[in-house]
């Protein structure tokens, strides 16, 4: 039997809900999972509210394989993350040594004080482990199966590719796209008969427009190559039918 391993994904951040800062982490993180066999089921967005980041890495770390946050690490009074996790796992949330005296390093070698704000940014959950920042230096942490990172996108790209080697992989999801000249109105009941027929894959349908027409591309996956062959064939054979019966 193929390997799941699942992930979820739990923006936190009040500017993302109000359009200030538009989102680009999610189109990463699901590019990267989707690359190294990992399925990302759920993403969320909560605001920097305490009881609604707890209340979410709650239920989400329960649920899935991992969990992936993003934003409120910051040195600003509403970046409440870090407090917020160790709150979720029951643990207090201090200034970690190492983390400490990496930043303090950092802003002595800028000439730059190292400030009660700045100092913020070493506070993560007792037991946590870093995940390594080497484009700003505050790291994130990770503590159970969740790992906890920056919100802005270089950096969470950068956090991200050190926490891919650590994570367990499954069995890739293969796919295969059929290109069908009809609207999904045409194609709704046969393709859920071939779906019911092959339920160990996920076929999806998706609209498309152009010059004039409406099309759909038909879209096949499936953890074993042959239970997608099997599938597409069949997807194939009924586009086939319908352009016969059109012709």
């Amino acid at each position: 039997m193929p390997e799941i391993v699942t992930a979820a994904m739990l923006v936190i951040g009040d500017e993302i809900l109000s359009g200030r800062t538009k989102d680009k982490n999610i189109g990463h993180l699901a590019d990267m999972m989707t690359a190294i066999g990992i399925d990302l089921k759920e993403v969320r967005i909560v605001p920097d509210e305490e009881a609604e980041i707890v209340g979410a890495v709650n239920a989400l770390r329960a649920r899935y394989t991992y969990l992936f946050t993003t934003g409120g690490i910051g040195p600003t009074h509403d970046d409440i993350t870090a407090d917020s996790v160790a709150k979720a796992f029951g643990v207090p949330c201090e200034y970690d040594a190492k983390a400490y005296a990496m930043l303090e390093a950092n802003y002595a070698s800028r000439d730059l004080e190292f400030t009660e704000a700045r100092k913020r940014m070493a506070r993560m959950p007792r037991g946590a482990d870093h995940i390594d920042n080497p484009i700003s230096v505050a790291p994130g942490f990770r503590i159970g199966n969740v790992h906890v990172m920056a919100g802005v996108p270089s950096i969470f790209q950068a956090m991200l590719d050190n926490v891919v080697p650590t994570l367990k992989v499954g069995t890739k999801m293969l796919s295969a796209t059929v290109h069908c000249p009809f609207g999904e109105g045409q194609v709704g009941g046969p393709l859920g008969d071939i779906q019911k027929a092959h339920p160990d894959t996920i076929i999806g349908s998706y609209p498309k427009y152009g010059d004039g027409k409406f099309w759909t591309e038909l879209v096949v996956r499936a953890r074993s190559q042959q239970a997608l062959d099997a599938a597409r064939a069949d997807v194939e054979a009924m586009v086939a039918g319908l352009a016969r019966a059109a012709g």
